[in-house]
């Protein structure tokens, strides 16, 4: 796992200031918003990229996504 990951050509990346999430289809040159956590997510700290889904993991658990990070599920 790791805080900026390759998935279906788009970088996406942990913003730690924001505890976001955002992605980047010109190399990193750019970063475009997708997500903020709440705060029943905790702290954002690593991202996985598992084919269908993404895989986030918090400091309050395990959640994943098939919308390339625009929506989170937890995953019990």
């Amino acid at each position: 796992m790791g805080q900026m990951i390759i998935h279906q050509k788009e970088l996406i990346r942990i913003n730690t200031t924001k505890n976001s999430i955002e992605y980047s289809i010109t190399d990193g040159r750019s970063w475009h918003h997708r997500f903020t956590a709440t705060t029943m997510m905790g702290t954002l700290l690593d991202l996985a990229d598992c084919g269908k889904e993404l895989l986030l993991s918090t400091s309050k658990g395990l959640y994943y996504s098939t919308t390339k990070g625009a929506s989170w599920h937890k995953r019990s």
